[in-house]
């Protein structure tokens, strides 16, 4: 009954007040798989598919032989086994996590909820795992007001219906700067144990773990991430990203 009373208060308030699409800023009508894209916008998501580079998950195009590792990522030496991603973050992809992330858009998450859905490679690597988020500083989560690396991870464990579950067993030790315009060594330097074991967390070595962030770009956060799970004694470590780019 709850369910459906749910379904009726938002068709109603649809209809009040009709969702707008986050990309374009078009109406939404109310068919098409996602409530903050239009179907226009929706059929510009670049869904990631396999075959691709097992570090970061970009795809690879045309036919592939040899090791399955991107140009991108031979200078990384990831402390994680594998990488994937569930689209590029470009056009509606990037325009749902700025929506997100800086306009506290929660609205969204039900869209990115659909998106993990649709990425069947993505949530092979999720089902059975415990779920990390990458953990922003106290401060800066108090200034967001969430974390939307905990927020993706919440998406991500209910697209698999119950097959993942949460586990925010770090935290980060360290306010870094903002990692957005530097460059991979300069990003290395900056987060040098910037992350740590939360406290009274502990890890199960018999158990998989797979960090989850909103956007793969150089892998620096992910990996000083990976390292902190290695300390601790994490055996099998993989990364999930919503984005890549």
């Amino acid at each position: 009954m709850r369910a459906v009373l749910e379904k009726f208060a938002r068709g109603l308030g649809d209809v009040v007040f009709p969702p707008v699409c986050v990309h374009c800023r078009g109406l939404v009508p109310g068919e098409g798989g996602f409530r903050h894209l239009c179907a226009r916008c929706a059929a510009q998501l670049d869904w990631v598919r396999p075959p691709h580079c097992a570090t970061c998950g970009h795809p690879f195009y045309g036919e592939l032989a040899g090791e399955q590792i991107c140009p991108h990522c031979a200078e990384l030496a990831p402390a994680f086994r594998e990488g994937r991603t569930a689209v590029l973050l470009k056009g509606p992809a990037r325009a749902l996590v700025h929506e997100l992330k800086y306009h506290r858009g929660l609205h969204v998450l039900a869209d990115i909820e659909a998106v993990f859905r649709r990425s069947a490679h993505v949530l092979e690597l999720a089902r059975d795992a415990q779920l990390v988020p990458v953990p922003l500083h106290p401060r800066k989560e108090r200034e967001r007001g969430f974390n939307q690396s905990a927020l993706l991870a919440e998406c991500l464990a209910r697209a698999t219906d119950g097959a993942a579950r949460l586990a925010p067993v770090l935290r980060r030790a360290v306010d870094t700067v903002s990692q957005t315009h530097h460059d991979r060594r300069t990003r290395q330097q900056n987060l040098k144990n910037a992350f740590a074991l939360a406290p009274r967390a502990r890890i199960n070595p018999g158990l998989h773990y797979v960090l989850v962030d909103d956007v793969f770009t150089t892998g620096s956060t992910l990996n000083s991430c990976a390292l902190a799970l290695r300390r601790a004694g994490c055996a099998r470590l993989d990364v999930i990203t919503f984005g890549h780019g």
